[in-house]
């Protein structure tokens, strides 16, 4: 099969978007499909790319590490014809995603659209964010889902979430599998003596994008709350991001700067070398929608500690593989962590293989094969149609297209209604 894969971010971008593409794309072509990439421009991208298109792109928007493409891509139409897809893979309901949509429907094509983000929580990147904001995103993103033939939703919470927003498409749940023989092992010793930590320490991981809506400034001080009680403890941070000057400066005034440990961006063995450094993973996010971070860090054993919230609660099980917490406060959270810190090393091993249990239900391998089977399904489902419509004529082609373009333009003013009913509520309010 031809897959093609439109995507507003991308590697060497670091996120849960660009990682979850690129952790499809390889198990795929390791299954001797043919996959192709439409991305924007990143700094530093890989120079040796194959399959890979780059669209013109704004770099660091607004201040961000997130690159904008520009509408005008002229080379890409004949990438797609020399390539013939079978079928559109979108990952956003904007920019590249409406590329996406407009491609599927001149093509004939299937479209399936993966809601991987909980978009109102990153609207403090666009100028002018406020409640409005918030609503139009929503109901773009809703609008946007309905234009297409399948939605994957990476849990069952946004599953749920999007069924209850007026998704009707048909939804099914596809989480981004983890790769388990790529965190299996790793030289965490080693590790531990590059950032001169000791070997000796128990050390608290944590591992993302350093953004604002990961919840990081909340966890530096519960992670620092609980290193200040326990000298043998170490903070180890792995990624890179805005948040960084945040939690340096909660850990430097509560003068544990000596137990805090940047990686910086890991790819790879490296990687999984920092997290078999760690002896605990900690996670505070509450925007995410599905847990790859914490099922990479289950796959190397890990117990993870995390605040309850969609795409974290299918994979966390409280006292079992670590801690759900519903509790949101620092003290909660540090004492969760104690918790962890103060079991026998038998019942440590028990969190440990229970992490891994997880992570094996969340492998690669199967989230693959749901995927797959849903793109089968919509190849048969198109060619019955084609079949029935095999004489298209131009006026067709005309329809389809003005059709297409009538669909974009009522989804957003779609949106902008929504926005408009959120302010004028407020304002009663």
């Amino acid at each position: 099969m031809n897959i093609l894969i439109i995507t507003n971010t991308f590697t060497p971008h670091v996120g849960g978007v660009a990682r979850s593409v690129e952790a499809f794309v390889a198990e795929y072509r390791k299954r001797d499909h043919r996959v192709l990439v439409v991305a924007p421009d990143f700094p530093d991208m890989p120079q040796d790319e194959i399959d890979v298109v780059r669209i013109n792109a704004i770099q660091h928007f607004n201040a961000s590490d997130f690159s904008v493409a520009l509408p005008i891509h002229p080379h890409l139409t004949k990438a797609i014809d020399d390539f013939n897809p079978d079928i559109v893979h979108s990952q956003h309901p904007f920019l590249l995603g409406l590329t996406a949509l407009r491609l599927a429907r001149h093509r004939g094509l299937p479209l399936v659209f993966t809601h991987h983000t909980l978009y109102e929580q990153y609207t403090h990147y666009v100028p002018g964010n406020s409640p409005r904001m918030k609503r139009f995103v929503i109901e773009l993103a809703t609008s946007y889902a309905n234009l297409c033939d399948q939605v994957f939703a990476p849990s069952e919470s946004i599953c749920d979430l999007l069924g209850k927003r007026g998704v009707t498409a048909p939804i099914t749940v596809v989480p981004t599998g983890v790769r388990l023989d790529s965190f299996a092992s790793g030289e965490g010793a080693a590790f531990r003596k590059q950032l001169n930590i000791p070997q000796d320490a128990f050390v608290v991981g944590h591992l993302g994008r350093l953004a604002q809506e990961k919840n990081l400034a909340f966890l530096a001080r519960a992670v620092a709350d609980f290193v200040s009680r326990h000298p043998p403890t170490h903070f180890l941070v792995v990624g890179t991001g805005p948040s960084i000057d945040a939690i340096r400066e909660i850990f430097t005034r509560s003068k544990l700067a000596q137990r805090l440990h940047f990686a910086g961006i890991l790819q790879q063995q490296q990687l999984a070398d920092a997290l078999h450094a760690m002896d605990l993973f900690a996670f505070a996010s509450t925007s995410e929608t599905q847990g790859m971070v914490l099922t990479e860090a289950m796959a190397a054993g890990l117990p993870v500690v995390a605040l309850d919230a969609p795409g974290v609660r299918e994979v966390v099980k409280d006292k079992d593989n670590g801690r759900l917490l519903h509790d949101t406060s620092v003290a909660a959270f540090s004492a969760a962590l104690q918790w962890v810190y103060e079991r026998t090393t038998q019942q440590r091993r028990a969190l440990q293989q229970s992490a891994l249990a997880t992570a094996y239900d969340f492998s690669m391998p199967i989230s693959a094969d749901t995927a797959l089977t849903c793109y089968a399904t919509l190849s048969e489902q198109l060619q019955v149609k084609a079949d029935a419509d095999a004489d298209v004529s131009n006026l067709d082609e005309i329809l389809t297209y003005i059709k297409t373009e009538w669909d974009i333009l009522k989804s957003f003013a779609r949106a902008g209604d929504s926005a408009i009913d959120t302010h004028l509520f407020s304002e009663k309010d």
